[in-house]
């Protein structure tokens, strides 16, 4: 059983800048591709970015791909959402997720599940 933890969710105002981390345990990191979803009270999990096992291949949801950058440390067994301009919309809980299929956007198609971190972007 694969363990998710996140970290890094805060309050911050629109247009700064946050990076958030997932540390996963458990099983070998390697064998995951690994995404990041988000939600808000009332909405099914958004898909925000997903990031292949070797790190070369990476995907975005339309608003944040120019703004999000998803990245992934293999040794440290870490995926990272550095998130740059963040405005109000990108409020949320932000969990990350790992599937054995790379690209998947469907939140029921992950396997594992972190608890989630908290950011909220408010003046």
């Amino acid at each position: 059983q694969a363990r998710l933890e996140e970290s890094g969710g805060r309050l911050v105002q629109p247009g700064a800048s946050l990076n958030l981390s997932c540390v996963v345990s458990g099983r070998p990191f390697v064998n995951f591709n690994m995404a990041w979803f988000r939600q808000t009270p009332g909405k099914e999990r958004e898909f925000v970015a997903v990031i292949s096992w070797s790190g070369r291949d990476t995907k975005y949801l339309d608003s944040v791909k120019d703004r999000f950058t998803i990245s992934r440390d293999n040794a440290k067994n870490t995926v990272y959402l550095q998130m740059n301009s963040l405005q109000v919309g990108d409020t949320g809980v932000y969990y990350c997720a790992a599937d054995r299929v790379y690209g998947t956007e469907a939140a029921a198609s992950y396997d594992y599940w972190g608890q989630g971190t908290q950011v909220t972007v408010s003046s």
